[in-house]
């Protein structure tokens, strides 16, 4: 056998990154790619202990093994310290990851764990590959580029924060039930115990929750209970459930039950959407932060959205990520700090305006690259293939 088949007969990738669903989906996507291209690839998940991915990542099969590894506080300096002992033993561990495992790539798809593994990756000469979903890089990564093989990105102009030679557009991979398991309208209308012929307006905060959008809603309950002719789906996130369902059983007299009450039919309330297909196939507008994965996911099946960005992330990212759209006329963006003015009035005037919804869907459309995972696994293989 020569050593071109044992390499390929032998891959061994480290994937490392999470924190979030917007990082571990993508990443998740990947490595069943690679696995598609190379079933026997041996894949080796690193991630940040007590963070989701130490769950997700093995619910999707694969092995992860945890650093303790924390992020900087930017409000109280002095707990920085800790963050720094903990990034030394996260460097110590990911060595010792890496002597035992012997990967012959390490891929970094962003989330506290992707630090340590790729600084100690590039330093021992494994070959590595950045994943870099925003519009804006964040300061880990442009400092991971300098040894890293390759730069897989999703937006346009990179090579202000990268070596030009080494980016590749790719986009960001999704979530693959979403294209996978596609059902009618309206299915996806009767799961949510909503009425046809009505509007449908899908808000959606993350896994955990935007308080912003949260409370703009509470306050709006009112106007929401008004416009009956719109019908809302509304995930809150597990952190703002309790206080969303408190507030309507205090502005309606009736408790939650089952995700609706009687008092609004035209709501449905829920801390998290499990069929993500169904809630989308639903969704005439959808209202989100503007996290990178999430605007992929609007991109591919083409859903207009108004994008509200977290003010607390790095580098104020999700503004840049949202602008990014809105230059090319394919989203609306709403300020966090007027949201609560500005969100419901126009999200109704939007989705009123069939034209408008139609010109939102088809700009976004454009955007879309829908083989993202693959090509990102390609190029993976690719790095084993050149270094062997």
């Amino acid at each position: 056998m020569s050593n071109n088949e044992m390499i390929k007969q032998n891959r061994r990738i480290i994937v490392s990154g999470g924190g979030t669903g917007g990082h571990i989906f993508p990443a998740v996507s990947i490595a069943n790619a690679i696995k598609a291209l190379q079933p026997d690839a041996d894949i080796l998940f690193v991630g940040a202990e007590g963070r989701m991915e130490m769950q997700r990542v093995p619910d999707a099969g694969y092995r992860i093994i945890g650093l303790p590894v924390a992020g900087f506080d930017r409000t109280h300096l002095w707990k920085n310290v800790a963050v720094l002992w903990k990034l030394l033993k996260s460097q110590w561990k990911a060595r010792r990851i890496i002597l035992d495992f012997k990967p012959q790539v390490a891929v970094g798809v962003g989330g506290y764990a992707s630090g340590p593994l790729l600084k100690m990756a590039g330093m021992m000469g494994i070959p590595t590959l950045i994943q870099e979903q925003n519009s804006y890089a964040g300061v880990t990564n442009k400092l991971l580029a300098k040894k890293a093989k390759a730069i897989c990105v999703a937006y346009e102009g990179m090579e202000r924060f990268f070596p030009k030679e080494k980016i590749v557009m790719t986009g960001n991979p999704v979530r693959q039930n979403l294209l996978d398991n596609r059902c009618t309208w309206q299915e996806a209308v009767n799961t949510f115990h909503l009425q046809p012929g009505r509007k449908t307006i899908l808000v959606l905060g993350g896994s955990l929750g935007a308080r912003t959008i949260n409370r703009t809603l509470i306050q709006a309950l009112e106007r929401i209970k008004q416009e009956s002719n719109v019908q809302w789906i509304w995930q809150t996130g597990k952190i703002y459930i309790d206080e969303v369902k408190e507030a309507i059983t205090a502005a309606t007299g009736q408790p939650v039950k089952e995700n609706w009450v009687e008092a609004i039919p035209n709501l449905y309330v829920t801390d998290f959407i499990k069929d993500m297909n169904r809630a989308y196939a639903a969704a005439d507008l959808v209202i989100s932060r503007a996290g990178a994965g999430s605007i992929s996911e609007f991109c591919l099946l083409g859903k207009p959205v108004i994008l509200v960005p977290s003010p607390n992330v790095a580098e104020d990212h999700q503004t840049q990520n949202a602008l990014a759209l809105v230059r090319k006329g394919a989203a609306i963006l709403v300020k966090d700090a007027e949201a609560e003015q500005m969100l419901v009035p126009q999200a109704l005037e939007l989705v009123a305006d069939g034209n408008k919804l139609e010109l939102l869907h088809s700009e976004i459309s454009k955007l879309a690259l829908p083989h993202s995972a693959e090509i990102i696994a390609r190029k993976v293989l690719e790095l084993i293939d050149n270094k062997g």
